[in-house]
């Protein structure tokens, strides 16, 4: 499961090593800071899901891990300590595989609550999907990131 417009984007070494607690922290601060307030700090589940109510930033924090994107036929991505995953609501993703030390830090943007699905979309779920609306702002890189860009022409980028 995908959007069927946006894509999901990576953003690699948004943050350098400050630790796990510290990186933490400070993905915290700059999620906050472009208006997606950090809600939690855990891993990715194994399994599949996506959200139909709100976008999604994921802040690694320590550790690396696999990560499969878009459901079972998706891309598996690398990622690590200092990167940052952007996924657009309706965005399939399961943790693959990851080290002991994984830690992630989840945000939405203002005003979008999660969800959790793990059922194929309905037609009702997709058109929740469709409507959410887009973040003011990129969450790692603030309003003049690349999401804007990527997410306001519905292009692909990565």
């Amino acid at each position: 499961m995908a959007h069927p417009r946006l894509p999901a984007l990576v953003h690699r070494g948004v943050l350098a090593g400050a630790g796990r607690e510290g990186t933490a922290s400070a993905f915290e601060r700059l999620f906050a800071a472009n208006g997606w307030p950090p809600r939690w700090r855990d891993g990715i589940f194994d399994y599949h899901h996506y959200h139909s109510t709100a976008h999604e930033a994921l802040g690694v924090a320590g550790g690396g891990a696999r990560v499969q994107l878009g459901g079972p036929d998706g891309e598996v991505v690398e990622v690590a300590a200092g990167d940052v995953l952007v996924l657009p609501a309706g965005t399939g993703h399961r943790r693959v595989r990851a080290s002991r030390d994984f830690l992630v830090v989840g945000a939405y943007p203002c005003g979008q609550d999660y969800d959790l699905c793990t059922q194929p979309p309905t037609p009702a779920v997709l058109a929740r999907i469709e409507a959410v609306p887009l973040p003011a702002a990129d969450p790692a890189h603030g309003p003049a990131g690349p999401l804007l860009a990527a997410w306001g022409a519905g292009g692909a980028a990565r």
